[in-house]
């Protein structure tokens, strides 16, 4: 939630200006956070925890500008669709979803995944969502920060 309020109200974006206040706000929310407080409750009862996600998150901040139909998806990470165009060398594409079995809507059907600290921009309003989006933390990408999924197991001693 603070990820995605970071992108879209600006005093978060204020307080989480960079990725240690970022973190520091984060931890400031855990610490008073009801999680923290079942967290404490289950180890004073002797109960294991796995925890887990589905997905990290890398802060963005270059764009590369990617061209697609109407019906292209809007992921600033990802983008699938027909007849993407974009710079090769920033993207990582799949012309032929089905040898790694993505979904294919049509026989035309590609997909682009972003790299490193890049994001995926249409050319409309191209401006605003570069700067909308400069410096905010995303998923969907190729990233290590996003690929690899954490999981710890909390034993309460």
């Amino acid at each position: 939630m603070l990820s995605h309020a970071r992108t879209e109200m600006e005093v978060i974006r204020e307080l989480a200006y960079d990725d240690r206040s970022y973190r520091d706000l984060t931890r400031t929310w855990f610490n008073n956070s009801y999680l923290y407080e079942l967290i404490r409750l289950l180890a004073g009862n002797g109960i294991r925890l796995v925890l887990t996600t589905d997905h990290g998150t890398i802060r963005v901040q270059n764009p590369v500008k990617v061209v697609g139909d109407r019906k292209s998806s809007t992921n600033l990470r990802y983008k699938q669709g027909r007849n993407l165009s974009y710079p090769a060398r920033n993207v990582y594409d799949i012309t032929d979803p089905k040898k790694i079995h993505l979904p294919m809507s049509n026989v035309s059907t590609s997909y682009i995944f972003a790299g490193a600290n890049d994001y995926l921009v249409y050319p409309n309003n191209y401006n605003h969502f570069v700067n909308l989006y400069r410096n905010t933390f995303q998923h969907g990408g190729i990233s290590m920060e996003e690929m690899l999924i954490p999981c710890v197991i909390m034993k309460p001693v």
